[in-house]
């Protein structure tokens, strides 16, 4: 599975964007989507997820401001990023988890840059 993430940029404090992650190749089963996180000098933050049962589930830092969804015709999982504030700057990551046979894996996006300007 390759994922390619898209879809930051620099934006104002208050404002929105969307990010992408479109997957191509396949999987048996998928586990989750998750959105990470990483601001220079900080660990890894997980920011949202979506189950293959399509629950979904928010940090604590961006509860009421950030919604993930997905659509499997796309195959692509979007993350809308709402009244950003400037300690939202971070590379955004995407990852897979699901299984191929018995084996679960991780695969990761290369990350796309959001830079919210106060």
């Amino acid at each position: 599975v390759q994922l390619q993430a898209s879809g930051g940029g620099l934006v104002q404090a208050g404002g929105s964007l969307r990010l992408s992650c479109a997957a191509s190749g396949s999987v048996d089963s998928i586990n989750a989507v998750r959105w990470y996180r990483q601001a220079p000098g900080n660990q890894r933050e997980l920011v949202a997820t979506i189950t293959h049962e399509g629950r979904k589930i928010y940090g604590d830092s961006v509860k009421g401001r950030f919604a993930i969804s997905g659509d499997n015709a796309k195959n692509t999982v979007y993350l809308q990023v709402n009244s950003l504030k400037p300690e939202d700057t971070a590379v955004y990551y995407c990852n897979v988890r699901g299984y191929q046979g018995d084996t679960l894996h991780d695969y990761w996006g290369q990350g796309t840059q959001v830079t919210v300007s106060s």
